[in-house]
């Protein structure tokens, strides 16, 4: 379990948890940019271009993205935070969890 993940089980308000998973949402669209930016390198690419270079630096930026990198949560910290925003959710509401 992440240190990350871990700060999030503290929370058991529904509303901080919320707040949680739109905060995440945030930064991920925010670095998702630039997975838009290196695939538009790509397709802008011409037949002389350094294409493996340029697949190569997209798979980067999207594992980048996906995981938060060396610092962040990237995708992977708003999976997190909805997952608990979900089982808190269905245990106020005893409605069921959406996958």
């Amino acid at each position: 379990m992440s240190a990350v993940y871990a700060s999030r089980m503290a929370k058991d308000n529904i509303e901080d948890a919320r707040k949680e998973v739109e905060q995440e949402f945030r930064q991920f669209r925010e670095q998702f940019g630039k997975v838009l930016e290196a695939a538009q390198q790509v397709s802008n690419a011409g037949a002389f271009s350094d294409v493996h270079g340029l697949m190569e630096r997209l798979e980067d930026t999207v594992k980048k993205v996906r995981t938060g990198g060396l610092i962040g949560s990237g995708a992977k910290g708003h999976r997190e935070a909805l997952e608990h925003f979900n089982k808190l959710n269905a245990s106020q509401t005893n409605a069921p969890v959406e996958k």
